[in-house]
């Protein structure tokens, strides 16, 4: 039994090395490797899959680059890698459109492990594969902006990676962070969620020694490291979609007005068919305006939004949302 165990093990191993080496030109390391199997639950010395690597490297289409250290990995052009499992049409088509979406949302370390089966599915999905409709779907679909569209900022090298792993294990963090005004500082924190809003990424977390959440974009993180490898204990009393139902992100406090304004119809008449709350009313007002009443958190971003509709908006009235 002892033999047949070790015996799988090293198969096992093997199949998960073979599927993570890229087809050219694309290539990998013996410690990418290392990593990403690390990642995933196989904790090998780095020796064992050295030996792996030269094994296979000599017995199938792979090839090794050894012109200079660290040597470097991949299957030839012409060599069919191994599919394991087998990802049909369908599958490969739900991998590349998750991989697009989650890109930001998953833990590093998830995402690595996942790695074999995305390069997998975008080999799948290639024009000489036979992924009939499946291969025409992402081109038949599109996310869309609702404001002007802003490029991504810039994120400092390892900060997401440090970040997602810290509050995927929940692990205090401690950042060097420069706020919008240029103040920088030293600060620990404890994670509690991530956000995308738009092109930027937020930490919502709790500075040490206070008890209240506070939302940290992620590119004015300059660096960050795990503060501490002992988990801490999630706070009960925070839910990170009751955060963003409060207008966290939305720069509010949470705090819930009857809100009351008039707008032109013709520029108002969206507000029919897409509502600002499940209680919203619209009745006729003067000329050819509309007057919409509706219960709404109050927050910098939607003071934002009224002033976007200039002129066409007037008559503005926050009242106490137990107002009539």
């Amino acid at each position: 039994m002892a033999t047949r165990s070790s015996t799988l093990e090293t198969t096992l191993l093997a199949l998960e090395i073979l599927r993570r080496i890229p087809r050219a030109p694309r290539t990998i390391t013996t410690g990418e490797l290392h990593a990403q199997l690390a990642a995933s639950g196989f904790e090998r010395d780095i020796r064992t899959i050295q030996r792996q690597l030269d094994m296979l490297s000599a017995a199938l289409d792979i090839e090794r680059n050894d012109d200079a250290a660290p040597y470097r990995y991949q299957w030839l052009p012409h060599a069919k890698p191994l599919a394991i499992p087998h990802l049909n049409a369908q599958e490969s088509l739900l991998l590349t459109l998750a991989e697009e979406h989650l890109r930001h949302l998953l833990p590093a370390h998830l995402m690595k492990s996942l790695e074999g089966f995305f390069a997998q599915a975008h080999r799948n999905m290639e024009p000489d594969r036979n992924a009939g409709l499946e291969r025409e779907w992402p081109s038949k679909i599109r996310v869309v902006a609702t404001t002007q569209p802003l490029l991504p900022p810039t994120i400092a090298p390892g900060v997401l990676d440090t970040v997602s792993e810290a509050l995927y294990h929940n692990h205090r963090l401690r950042l060097d962070y420069k706020n919008a005004g240029g103040r920088r500082q030293t600060i620990e924190v404890m994670p509690l969620g991530l956000a995308q809003q738009g092109p930027r990424l937020y930490l919502v977390c709790r500075f040490q020694g206070f008890e209240n959440e506070r939302s940290l974009a992620l590119h004015r993180i300059l660096s960050a490291e795990q503060a501490s490898t002992i988990p801490f204990e999630r706070p009960r009393d925070f839910d990170l979609a009751k955060y963003d139902a409060d207008g966290r992100f939305r720069f509010g406090e949470g705090e819930r007005i009857r809100l009351r304004f008039r707008i032109k119809r013709e520029v108002g008449h969206h507000l029919l068919e897409t509502p600002l709350s499940r209680d919203q009313t619209i009745t006729e007002a003067d000329g050819d305006r509309l007057e919409v009443t509706a219960t709404v958190v109050d927050s910098a971003m939607l003071d934002q939004w009224l002033r976007g509709f200039g002129e066409a908006v007037d008559g503005v009235e926050k009242l106490d949302s137990g107002a009539p």
